[in-house]
């Protein structure tokens, strides 16, 4: 960091402006700065996150209150970026502003950085504005070397804690540093073989695991010099002797490690921007691994896993505080301290107490106890399951602790699909062989014997739970999906197919379990060199995408048993009444209301619930796949004129029928978006010769005709070809029949005393003209129905933007639209010229080299398919100044995506009923920020 001071230039009078000018910057630059101290002298505070990480404006604040904080200092995350943009180098400023901070720390403690007396010892640690726990890393014990550790000896009277620190030390920075890591051809870490092998030479009879704090003090200065002997020879350079080079290196190191793969990957899964950077964090040293009176550990204001208000977490000691995080020792519950070191431990309590107060949130912290000594070396708000943010958030409101409106803000709205889902027991799990990992599609867990095929599993599960284990799925398969308990595919990702519609209906799913060799030919998957036949049990985890050899039992939460199953009291439920408290705080401040994609009025009525205010998506073509109607559809299909295929849909309108009734009544009196027919007619034809035959017999005709119509039907490229409005314009007595379904079905529900709001949406319109021939046909059919009723309802007609054209020509399309519903899941697939289904196979890369933040499937492209829903939603009000705006794409259902319909002035998002809770709540988080 010290810079070699360069010759000064001759200037010329013409160049005297420029280098007043010049002056002035530097001035400038030396009196900018980069270092903020705390400590006795503090400069920072909490509200500093951006400057100083995370770390490093929690220690300025806990300094500021009064808490035992090691003095030190913060480097800021500006010399992070300015040691990235300038080929790894510093502030020319940087080197003096460190060493005025370290005197200052000298000064507080009366030691010195490699006095041989009283050597001050330091710690280096990052610091990011969000907490990357085990991410970057970390250097303890610096300024030792072969005469401070004499030093330290002495006057700590305890040679073996000095040897042990020298050890730890050269172990760390050698690792960090010096890059002394495993080799491909090793089994562990070189330090650790080392002192393996050490251990087996001096405890030659010793049966199991030899404990670290048998080595003595002579041992561990023989383990010192191995381990100085390993660097020399890995690295071709002697351990470094200078504590301030030791400094430089470790501050070099930790910058460094803001962009190693692992804290790559963490920034990338959690939407943390690069740019950030990371701030350091220069402490002194104190040391939990000085004898029985001392410990290292590491504790939660409350238990992170349930919520519950207790002080939690775990010791060591005789440790320092890496021993506590990397498992070298198995801790102790921090509750058994009381007994061990009872003066700390009150004063950890009080300390706990005073850390929630002044932080207003549930706190984990780093302490260390020095001979009965506590320090506080760290404290952040903690990482905590979707169970215990409930919790916490609704209790601290008791508590007026926070606002209602602080914690709305509280609870990630992704947690609360960990809050709903079915889980596995735990011991259980444990006990379980897994087989591979695949993509999380739908929260929960589930176990049931394969089936491979849609109507085995219809079958199987009439005796028993089934998993459907498939390659894909399609819409033929969705019987066996709403059999199954859960679903698995090895192909897809969390916007296939599979997801959708597992989300939809709650069904637990791992898609794009790439692992998964499935055999349809001999009914087997293979998988981590095992055999599963149908029959055999898997089970799957789709929280977290993994899968499992045998059966686990499963519960469902005791949110869905009050709410769905009706089987608990909710008096009786502590999680229930939390998560409803969060609700009804939702919707006293939510602006944009959350609907359903319901088919059924089962979904309908666990939407409801949950809290929907009506259905934003009803799929009908999901209807056609019930009972024997499939049937009356492929007749339809196969038609070969006008006449037939109306004697065919005369089959279907009885069925439409009475779903739309069912649906009318779940829904009573709130609002349902109803999708006319969008795929198209080859998937509701069989495909395999065997299923054509059975249809052939079944309807009458020839085999050869079923075959020739499919092959008619075939298109190369289905997702653009003849579906959606484009069907509805080549057939209209298909739009017909299914506008009469809705509207005698209204009718028959607002007979018998229930309000109905129907809206009939047109699918894949790109054309303006194409929704006026669409309407035209609806409104012939109301009149009609209404007619021949007697009575009439109300309802509108509007469209979904599902291509780049419709939003383009919004302000057109919306002289007929009475409301646009974005259909994001084409939108994005059609914007981007991305496959949702095929796209998994290179999505992973895309944000890996950050050409992608996320994936586009599961959360809005805001710059790209936002831009096109803002113009839409622009062009669309210029036109229609009181158009109802809202989504239907699985977007709906995701809270980044909810925020942005939130900006943009959406009125609603409609998601799958299971997801609902987490709209709702990201769509109050948006309303509250």
């Amino acid at each position: 960091m010290a810079q070699k001071k360069k010759s000064k230039p001759v200037k010329s009078k013409s160049s005297a402006k420029a280098s007043s000018s010049v002056k002035a910057k530097t001035a400038k630059a030396k009196s900018h700065k980069y270092v903020y101290d705390f400590g006795k002298k503090t400069d920072g505070d909490a509200t500093q996150r951006e400057l100083l990480g995370g770390k490093g404006a929690n220690l300025a604040e806990m300094a500021k209150i009064g808490l035992p904080v090691p003095p030190g200092f913060t480097i800021s995350t500006e010399v992070c970026t300015y040691f990235y943009k300038n080929k790894k180098s510093y502030p020319k400023v940087l080197d003096d502003q460190m060493r005025s901070s370290v005197a200052i720390m000298e000064k507080q403690l009366g030691q010195k950085l490699g006095d041989l007396k009283k050597p001050l010892l330091l710690s280096v640690r990052s610091g990011a504005r969000d907490s990357m726990p085990g991410m970057m890393d970390t250097i303890l014990n610096l300024g030792l070397n072969d005469e401070t550790v004499e030093a330290l000896s002495a006057a700590s009277g305890n040679p073996r804690f000095a040897w042990d620190c020298y050890r730890r030390f050269i172990q760390m920075y050698g690792d960090v540093v010096m890059g002394v890591q495993k080799l491909p051809s090793e089994d562990h870490d070189p330090f650790e073989a080392i002192i393996e092998d050490f251990k087996k030479e001096i405890f030659p009879k010793a049966k199991g695991e030899v404990d670290d704090s048998r080595i003595s003090a002579v041992q561990m200065k023989e383990l010192v010099s191995r381990f100085k002997n390993l660097v020399k020879k890995r690295t071709g350079s002697d351990f470094p002797t200078c504590p301030w080079e030791q400094l430089e290196g470790s501050i070099g190191a930790v910058f460094s490690s803001w962009m190693n793969d692992r804290a790559s990957v963490y920034r990338r899964k959690y939407g943390i921007p690069a740019e950030w950077g990371t701030a350091v964090n220069v402490q002194a040293m104190v040391f939990g691994n000085t004898g029985k009176k001392s410990g290292s550990g590491v504790g939660f204001t409350r238990d992170p896993a349930s919520g519950e208000k207790v002080l939690y977490g775990e010791f060591l000691t005789d440790a320092q505080g890496e021993d506590v995080v990397a498992g070298v020792r198995t801790p102790q519950p921090v509750a058994k301290l009381q007994k061990v070191l009872p003066k700390p431990f009150k004063e950890l309590v009080l300390v706990q107490k005073k850390l929630e107060k002044h932080f207003k949130d549930m706190q984990d912290f780093e302490f260390t106890i020095e001979n009965e000594k506590l320090y506080m070396l760290q404290t952040r708000n903690g990482k905590r399951t979707g169970l215990a943010a409930v919790r916490i958030a609704t209790e601290m409101v008791k508590e007026r602790l926070i606002d209602w409106k602080t914690a709305i803000k509280r609870v990630p709205a992704d947690q609360l699909d960990q809050v709903l889902a079915p889980v596995f027991d735990q011991a259980a799990q444990k006990a379980a062989a897994r087989l591979c990992k695949g993509l999380p599609a739908g929260p929960g867990a589930a176990s049931g014997k394969i089936c491979l095929n849609a109507e085995r599993a219809v079958e199987a599960a009439k005796k028993g739970t089934v998993l459907l284990v498939r390659q894909e799925t399609s819409p033929e398969d969705l019987r066996g999906m709403i059999a199954a308990e859960g679903i698995l595919t090895a192909r897809g990702g969390v916007s296939s197919h599979a997801a959708l519609v597992a989300r939809q209906m709650g069904k637990v799913c791992v898609c794009g379990a790439a692992d998964l060799d499935v055999d349809y030919k001999t009914r087997t998957v293979k998988v981590a060199g095992k055999t599963f036949k149908e029959g055999d049990y898997m089970s799957i985890n789709g929280t977290t995408g993994e899968v499992f050899a045998g059966e686990l039992k499963t519960a469902p939460s005791e949110i869905i048993q009050v709410l769905i199953e009706k089987k608990l009291d909710p008096k009786k439920s502590r999680a229930y009444q939390n998560f409803s408290q969060l609700m009804k705080w939702c919707e006293q401040a939510t602006r944009m209301t959350v609907r359903t994609n319901a088919d059924s009025p089962t979904q309908v009525a666990n939407a409801v619930a949950f809290g929907a205010t009506g259905i934003g998506l009803c799929r009908t073509e999901h209807m056609f796949f019930e009972g024997n109607r499939i049937d009356a559809m492929r007749e339809m299909i196969l038609a070969d004129d006008e006449l037939i295929r109306r004697k065919a849909l005369k089959k279907l309108l009885p069925y439409q029928r009475r779903d739309f009734h069912g649906i009318f009544k779940a829904l009573e009196g709130k609002p349902a978006t109803i999708r006319l027919l969008d795929p198209p007619l080859h998937e509701f034809l069989p495909h395999d010769q065997s299923a054509q035959r059975d249809l052939a017999k079944k309807l009458g005709v020839s085999l050869a005709s079923i075959k020739k119509r499919v092959e008619d039907l075939h298109e190369f490229n289905p997702m653009l070809g003849h579906r959606g409005c484009r069907l509805g314009i080549s057939y209209p007595e298909v739009t017909e029949m299914q506008a009469q379904a809705i509207f005698e079905a209204a009718i028959l529900a607002q007979k018998s005393g229930i309000e109905v709001n129907p809206e009939l949406m047109v699918p894949l319109v790109g054309f303006p003209r194409e929704l006026e021939l669409q309407v035209e046909v609806i409104h012939a059919t109301a009149k009609k129905v209404f007619e021949a009723k007697g009575v009439k309802v109300k309802y509108l007609v509007g469209t979904m933007i599902e291509i780049p054209r419709a939003a383009l020509v919004a302000d057109e399309i919306a002289k007929t639209a009475q409301f646009f519903s974005f259909g994001t899941n084409d939108l994005t697939q059609t914007t981007m010229g991305m496959s949702r289904d095929d796209s998994g196979s290179f999505l992973p890369n895309y944000t890996e080299l950050d050409i992608l933040d996320a994936n586009p499937f599961a959360s809005v492209d805001q710059s790209g398919v936002g831009q096109l829903m803002e113009i839409a939603v622009k062009k669309g009000k210029s036109s229609r100044r009181g158009i109802k705006l809202g989504i239907c794409g699985e977007h709906g259902g995701d809270p980044k995506s909810v925020e942005f319909c939130h900006k943009i002035g959406l009125n609603y998002v409609s998601c799958s009923p299971f997801r609902v809770p987490t709209a709702r709540l990201a769509a109050a988080q948006a309303a509250v920020s």
